[in-house]
């Protein structure tokens, strides 16, 4: 009788893969805030992995790229389920459903989301196989991290908590960013892991010495990077950023004096102004900012309500006649997380949308934002015929609509003057190529609505924030980021929280922001350096094909 194939490969395979998914998983929120410190785990934490595939991809070893694929798969399936352990808890709480669904869809979105890591495992081994040589795949490996991230975007519209988000705190490195984006960062971490694993790996002959000695450096200057203070641009302008703290779970329908007071409270917190703050984000220690008046006479500059579950629909007089006094009253613009409504004469059906109303100080309509990435299972339901048990998840609205049209919306007639904003909402903060095109189209400040509450207390919510970070520093603008539960903050150009206010309170935030109007690399050509790694490793993985299947067919011939 054959023995299982597990048993038949060495353990330190698998030790390897799961020490490497642990490691990976120390430089990432994990329940809380992100200690800066623990960012160091990043540059080294792929080192047993590399090792791993590089001893079973030697001459002598059979089926070396099963042997790497696979645990190189393990690897990527327990990262993700660490990762995003959050999906369990939103899925049983807030959707309703059975703990044993909610454990399928983890595991399931794991399994998936993990064969990039499969992927990486055998495109290192093959390049290593093919060309009998382990410092070209070492080499490689960044190329193809960067590659397998940007697939992740594109293809599966998953590019949570990629690698480079890691050093969001590390001033030196995150410079790369408004150039390259976030896979610069994630193939500089690759390179230095890569670079470790050869001078831990290889023999002299191969220059074991010299690949140590680089790894090291690299790890010693990537490290002193938290060390560095950023840059403290000065806030010109003032935003109240309204956080309801909504419960996502009750009924929000709001029927005559619950609207009333609803409203009232909005307003009520729409208008303030001298306040305390928290001089960096909640839960670290940060001091409280001294009790200040925003730098405007009257009003703000702008008022913010996010996205949350608020009966706030566009069509209805009774929220447009509420925007219209609380604008009057703030004398400053709206961004009002709401529900948008379209017909369609086409389909002669309405179609809804998640989105955000732009209006001037006078209340009068300046445009619609309609989120256009959607969240599976929050927002639409993917193959809904075959999930139909999903349909929970989806609340009071079955199915949103996609938007088409991302664009910057100008407001003025505040003490700042006119500007534009560039809105988008919640999951779309993880697409970077996407919001850089509202820097490019002139947003001169972004603006994030978002309902993390569904997230609850896990580590969700701070992974969130620090995706949205990166883009502030990808495209060197402010971020006023706006939640309905926290975190509520202000993000500098440097991806700094200059101003948050604590979560799980009903609250408001007069944020300090200022105005940018260049444009970044990044900003501008968009993910340039990462469709180059792409390019470049399928180049080098066809040749090797080519290669490998010409010893093939060698090796057939001589015996």
């Amino acid at each position: 009788m054959q023995r299982p194939f597990w048993k038949s490969w060495p353990w330190s395979l698998w030790a390897a893969a799961g020490l490497s998914a642990g490691l990976l998983e120390l430089p990432f929120p994990l329940a809380g805030p992100l200690p800066p410190w623990r960012t160091i785990f990043a540059w080294f934490a792929l080192v047993p992995l590399l090792s791993a595939i590089l001893s079973v991809t030697k001459a002598d070893r059979p089926r070396p790229l099963r042997h790497a694929f696979l645990p190189a798969y393990v690897c990527g399936v327990l990262w993700y389920m660490g990762n995003c352990y959050w999906i369990y808890d939103t899925m049983l709480i807030h959707g309703g459903l059975s703990p044993l669904i909610s454990v399928l869809l983890l595991v399931g979105y794991s399994l998936v989301l993990g064969l990039y890591f499969g992927l990486f495992g055998l495109g290192v081994a093959l390049v290593r196989r093919a060309t009998d040589s382990p410092r070209l795949a070492l080499a490689v490996a960044p190329l193809l991290w960067a590659a397998l991230e940007l697939a992740a975007a594109r293809i599966t519209s998953v590019p949570w908590d990629q690698l480079g988000y890691s050093q969001v705190d590390n001033t030196l490195v995150n410079q790369l960013a408004p150039w390259t984006g976030v896979y610069g960062i994630s193939f500089l971490l690759v390179a230095v892991n890569a670079l470790i694993a050869g001078g831990l790996t290889l023999d002299r002959c191969s220059g074991r010495r010299w690949w140590g000695i680089a790894g090291a450096v690299g790890l010693m200057v990537g490290m002193a990077g938290i060390l560095i203070l950023p840059p403290h641009p000065a806030a010109t302008a003032t935003a109240v950023l309204v956080q309801p703290n909504l419960d996502v779970t009750a009924d929000n329908s709001w029927a005559g004096a619950e609207w009333n007071r609803h409203i009232a409270e909005f307003g009520r917190l729409a208008g303030e102004q001298c306040k305390s703050y928290i001089a960096g984000m909640p839960q670290t220690g940060a001091p409280n900012g001294e009790i200040v008046c925003p730098p405007y006479p009257t009003h703000p500059d702008l008022v913010v309500w996010p996205e949350a579950p608020a009966p706030f629909f566009e069509d209805d007089p009774q929220f447009r006649s509420a925007l219209t006094t609380i604008a009057h009253s703030t004398q400053a613009p709206l961004v009002v997380g709401n529900v948008g409504m379209d017909f369609s004469t086409e389909e002669r059906a309405w179609h809804t949308y998640n989105s955000a109303l732009i209006v001037d100080k006078n209340g009068v309509r300046i445009g619609r934002y309609d989120k256009i990435h959607l969240v599976p299972f929050g927002e639409y339901i993917p193959f809904k015929n075959l999930l139909f048990f999903a349909h929970k998840l989806t609340g009071r609205v079955s199915e949103f609509s996609r938007g088409t049209d991302r664009k910057a919306f100008q407001a003025g007639g505040t003490p700042a003057g006119t500007h534009r904003y560039g809105v988008f909402i919640c999951y779309e903060a993880v697409f970077a190529d996407e919001v850089r095109e509202l820097a490019k189209s002139g947003a001169e400040v972004l603006v994030n609505i978002s309902d993390d509450g569904w997230y609850g207390d896990t580590s969700a919510p701070w992974q969130h924030l620090n995706m949205a970070r990166m883009r502030a520093v990808e495209n060197r603008r402010w971020i006023l980021r706006d939640t309905n539960t926290g975190i509520t903050a202000a993000i500098d150009p440097y991806g700094r929280v200059r101003q948050s206010i604590p979560r799980h309170q009903v609250d408001a935030l007069p944020a300090g922001y200022a105005f940018r109007n260049d444009v970044t690399f990044y900003s501008d050509h968009g993910d340039v350096f990462a469709w180059g790694c792409a390019i470049l490793s399928l180049g080098l993985i066809a040749w090797c094909l080519r290669g490998n299947a010409g010893l093939k067919i060698q090796s057939k011939a001589r015996s």
